[in-house]
């Protein structure tokens, strides 16, 4: 019977209900790395499929771009789409689908497509259809990444 107390005094003792917390907290630490483990994988998996739902990413219309260029569906996230109203330079102005006018900058990094064609700013004309995908600077312009040329 002494030894049976012995063992129970110890599994009472300060000691071991310290190492059962360091237990529970290490076991709480496993799961929580467990569940930002899964997290990034669904954000891994997700970007990889980003370039599958590239018209949803860049704001383009839900039906695709052929399907529905002058609809109400874009988004101006980092971009625009719309018909150019003057060009000067490196700058364009264009009118969007909400009537808003946005300043573009070419910059020598831009790319210029019209289907499969790499084309310069010069070969730009008023009133093309255009989308525009880029990043806003300072002063609420669009230096834009890419031009596609509708």
């Amino acid at each position: 019977m002494d030894c049976e107390n012995k063992i129970c005094k110890y599994l009472q003792s300060k000691k071991v209900k310290i190492l059962i917390m360091v237990i529970v907290a290490f076991i709480a630490l496993l799961l929580a790395f467990k569940a930002g483990e899964f997290v990034g994988f669904r954000k891994a998996g997700f970007s990889y499929q980003w370039g599958e739902n590239y018209q949803r990413n860049f704001g383009g219309p839900r039906g695709g771009m052929m399907n529905d260029f002058m609809g109400r569906d874009f988004i101006n996230a980092h971009g625009n789409a719309g018909s150019i109203m003057r060009i000067d330079g490196n700058v364009l102005l264009i009118k969007g689908q909400d009537n808003r006018e946005q300043t573009i900058v070419v910059t020598a990094q831009t790319v210029i497509n019209k289907q499969n064609t790499t084309l310069q700013i010069s070969d730009l004309k008023i009133d093309d259809r255009i989308t525009v995908i880029g990043m806003p600077n300072q002063q609420g312009q669009i230096e834009a990444r890419l031009i596609r040329v509708f």
